[in-house]
């Protein structure tokens, strides 16, 4: 008999340790206002971590360190790995620009290194709060006169005195923006000035038209625990509410002088990932834009090939602050499939630089693709004959019939087994009527075309039906789907 204990104790120990070792450098800021904080992590994967002795990052002194182990258990495939991680984390505070250094960590013997960290240190453009009052609200624009399509920030700065204790409760209500196109932006940077911690609230503006504009105050309403009003505990209990109000902001836009697709200083770059490929299989292309200004409404001109089924995906845009301007990056990504030989065109747009009053244009590069045979038409055609019919005709083979006898065993079945197998059939069937059933949820046809379209070269059935999706994605109301033939093709894939 089995011995389940055994098994078990087996199972148990053979566990397989995640070998890769690796070990990584990270910060939570490479950015930071100058008296604040950096904190660095090192974290170490794959066994028994030894991490330098660190006193000084760079020419700053440590404040202070501590260091957390963490174990990981995966099973795939019935095989349980474990992986051992520990992380050093060493606080500093930058006095100016610096690198952190590249540091060696001995993991199980081996010695491996992180990558530097340039960290960077900036002033708070926060103004200074007057007064000593409890919390302050202040905004300020990056621009006071902006063209018709130009970004530019507005920043709020809410300044807390630091010496409140117990965090208290905040409403928060921001400027009325709805003359412009606003993004917030979900990097907020908070820290500390003088007696105040700092939080500051950005937001990307865009001008739509030309005129005057006041942007009014934003709004704050902070709510202390009231210390006059106690329990027979002597507890405070209640809530004591104080309001602000921040300054306003006069912003004029002013007509554009020249017509442009974009407002801002980038740079464009093109990649093809190959120029020969086979009949119908993808060749993509990944369009990088990047620079100064914001590239959050920009749409890159679509193309349209002959012959060719063209996939796009939705464009991507991070938008940041670098040394306290908008900094873009835009990616977008092509799919071009075709069983003939085809050629991408190029693209221009234009550009206009607010700073250097200047227009010049941004241009992607032109790409040939070159369609690979078939290997069938290629054999047929590099194979010559000389007028004489080669076939492979399958030769006569003689067969001879062979008859073998098989003795089979027939064991009786008690009647009660039988019985009881009839009844728990029964039953079995009279309670799967009362089961729900859940009915397929349909495919959408944009996951469908992402997962078909990488194999229209394997099927004429699947080739058919990506033309019909994309087809229909770019508005093509007259194509019809076979919803039943794309679940079969989709499922066929996955």
């Amino acid at each position: 008999m089995l011995n389940l204990g055994k098994v078990f104790i087996a199972f148990i120990f053979s566990f397989t340790l995640a070998f890769g070792a690796d070990v990584r450098a990270t910060v939570d800021t490479v950015e930071v206002v100058k008296g604040n904080p950096v904190t660095l992590r090192i974290k170490a994967t794959g066994g028994s971590a030894a991490f330098p002795r660190i006193l000084m990052v760079d020419t700053a002194p440590v404040t202070g360190t501590s260091t957390s182990s963490s174990r990981n258990l995966s099973m795939t495939n019935g095989s349980v790995s474990s992986e051992v991680s520990t992380t050093k984390i060493i606080q500093f505070v930058p006095e100016h620009d610096m690198t952190i250094p590249s540091y060696t960590v001995n993991i199980s013997g081996k010695k491996y290194k992180t990558d530097p960290i340039e960290i960077k240190v900036v002033k708070s453009n926060a103004p200074s709060t007057v007064g000593g009052g409890l919390f302050d609200l202040t905004m300020q624009a990056s621009k006071a006169q902006v063209g018709v399509g130009e970004s530019f920030m507005v920043t709020v700065y809410f300044s807390l005195r630091r010496d409140v204790g117990v965090s208290p409760q905040v409403q928060y209500t921001q400027p009325d923006l709805s003359s412009f196109i606003v993004v917030e932006t979900e990097e907020q940077q908070a820290y500390i000035k003088g007696n105040y911690q700092v939080q500051e609230v950005r937001y990307i503006v865009t001008a739509q038209k030309e005129g005057n504009f006041t942007i009014t105050p934003a709004q704050a309403k902070l709510g202390v625990p009231d210390r006059s009003r106690r329990d027979i505990f002597g507890m405070t209990f209640g809530t004591k509410w104080y309001e602000t109000a921040s300054n306003t902001l006069s912003i004029e836009v002013v007509p554009q002088t020249l017509e442009s697709d974009i407002i801002g200083d980038f740079s464009v770059e093109a990649t093809l990932d190959q120029q020969e490929v086979k009949s119908n299989k993808p060749v993509n292309l990944t369009v990088h834009i990047e620079g100064k200004g914001n590239l959050a409404g920009f749409e890159y001109p679509a193309y349209e090939i002959d012959a060719v089924t063209v996939y796009s995906d939705d464009a991507k845009v991070d938008t940041k602050v670098v040394d306290g301007e908008l900094y873009s990056i835009y990616t977008k990504s092509f799919a071009f499939i075709s069983d003939d030989d085809f050629s991408i065109p190029e693209r221009t747009f234009s550009v206009y630089n607010s700073k250097e009053k200047k227009l010049k244009e941004l241009k992607v590069q032109a790409f040939d693709v070159k369609i690979k045979a078939s290997p069938s038409v290629a054999s047929a055609s590099s194979t010559s004959t000389h007028g004489v019919v080669q076939t492979n005709a399958p030769k006569k083979v003689e067969t001879k019939e062979v008859i073998v006898e098989k003795e089979v065993e027939v064991k009786t079945v008690a009647w009660w087994m039988l019985a009881l197998a009839f009844v728990l059939g029964a039953v079995s069937m009279y309670l799967v009527r009362f089961i729900p059933s859940k009915k397929a949820k349909p495919y959408k046809e944009s996951e469908a075309l992402k997962i078909l379209y990488g194999h229209m070269g394997e099927d004429e059935t699947v080739e058919e039906m990506v033309r019909k999706l994309y087809a229909k994605k770019n508005g093509d109301k007259s194509v019809d789907i076979d919803k039943k033939l794309l679940k079969e093709l989709v499922e066929r894939f996955r």
